[in-house]
């Protein structure tokens, strides 16, 4: 069994405080995919624009947070203060959201969706950079378990409620989404605590430094980037596939999708305990992403009595695979930079979510001009599996030169 570290003891994480962690991690990834199962309303009957261009919608928001997620976490590696940085990224967040519900242009609308995904994603990586010195190495797993299953539930609850609230408004998601990260800025101002206070405050250039000298961080940057790329799919193609071959309402897509989250959240926690014991890390990582990959490749050939199964297979996949990912990637940080490497993996992750949107809407409908959207579903889904396969064997030398060093299990 595990036993508690000093830094765990000296920590004021520890019980309902520790739970405050989890609750954040829902509300502020809630929104995320509320907007999902309305999208034709939202974007491509609003504003009279293709499917590829709703699928941007997606992927425009991760743009801002590639870029703001690695800035986020180097600032507040350099000055501390990750609360109060929350509380601001969570205000704008919160202010953007609600700005997306007036009446723009496209343009504008995208440009706003572009900032929204900066201040949402620097929120995030600096609650991660909070969670991961919120114990000590022995008890990190739980914590970012907590977490992590915060941030799996907080989507999987986004899709069946938005299509219930968005069932006649699709603006409505957006209002919720607004008002919901109103009240995460106040719970965090009232309930975090600083985390990590004796830890070095390096320069920025020091940070950088540290970077380039801990390249063995990019193995697990390389599945958040395959994972979020693939959950793309689900966010945008998936509805879109639902809609048309099947003619899923919304709330029918919202709870097949809660079908793949909800597994995948609740036994995110169970997986972090395992993690923390003599279990190993990379194994369950790449083990998890196989098994992802292979049932993300077939889902458009799926009958549908067996969907509902082959989710359910979906999300324990997901669940065995992505704490492991966090965990690796505080392994392989040192303690000073942790923040950094947690907006450095939210970044990836952004890039893949990017281009899964784009990449789904793209093939698709590419493949569908020549033969059919049914065609054209099938291969996209192809594209993901094989994408997630292939991160394992891109990224299997790296993990086992971690395990070598004997920085990850």
């Amino acid at each position: 069994m595990a036993t508690t570290s000093p830094n765990s003891r000296e920590s004021p994480y520890a019980g309902a405080r520790l739970a405050v962690l989890g609750v954040l991690a829902v509300m502020i990834l809630l929104p995320v995919t509320l907007p999902v199962t309305v999208l034709r309303g939202l974007v491509q009957e609003r504003f009279g624009v293709s499917e590829f261009l709703t699928s941007l919608f997606m992927s425009i928001n991760m743009l801002g947070a590639v870029i703001a997620a690695p800035l986020a976490g180097a600032l507040a590696d350099r000055v501390g203060r990750r609360r109060e940085l929350i509380v601001a990224a969570l205000l704008c967040d919160a202010l953007l959201l609600f700005s997306l519900t007036l009446n723009l242009p496209f343009g504008l609308f995208m440009a706003l969706r572009f900032a929204e995904g900066a201040a949402h994603i620097s929120a995030l990586s600096l609650l991660l950079g909070l969670a991961s010195h919120a114990r000590g190495p022995a008890q990190r797993g739980r914590v970012m378990g907590l977490v992590g299953g915060g941030i799996t539930l907080g989507v999987a609850i986004g899709a069946p409620l938005g299509g219930l609230i968005g069932g006649n408004d699709p603006l409505a998601p957006l209002y919720a989404g607004s008002l919901l990260v109103t009240a995460a800025a106040a719970l965090a101002f009232l309930l975090l605590e600083e985390t990590g206070g004796d830890s070095e405050r390096p320069s920025l250039a020091k940070i950088a430094a540290d970077l380039r000298e801990n390249p063995l961080l990019l193995a697990p940057l390389v599945f958040a980037f395959a994972d979020r790329f693939t959950v793309g799919f689900y966010t945008t193609t998936f509805s879109l596939f639902l809609t048309r071959i099947h003619d899923f309402s919304p709330a029918a897509i919202g709870g097949l999708i809660a079908t793949f989250m909800l597994p995948f959240a609740l036994l995110s926690y169970p997986f972090g305990r395992v993690s923390e014991r003599r279990v190993s890390r990379v194994g369950m990582i790449c083990s998890g992403s196989l098994v992802y990959g292979v049932a993300t490749f077939f889902v458009p050939w799926c009958p549908l009595p067996w969907l509902t199964p082959l989710m359910l297979s979906l999300g324990v996949a997901s669940a065995v695979m992505f704490v492991p990912s966090l965990l690796i990637t505080t392994d392989a940080a040192p303690p000073e930079i942790r923040t950094t490497a947690m907006g450095a993996f939210n970044a990836a992750g952004s890039l893949g979510f990017i281009l899964g949107p784009a990449t789904g809407g793209f093939v698709s409908q590419w493949v569908a001009q020549r033969e059919s959207w049914e065609a054209g579903y099938q291969a996209a889904f192809g594209v993901a599996g094989v994408s997630e396969i292939a991160c394992v064997l891109i990224a299997l030398p790296f993990l086992l030169r971690l395990r070598r060093r004997g920085l990850t299990t």
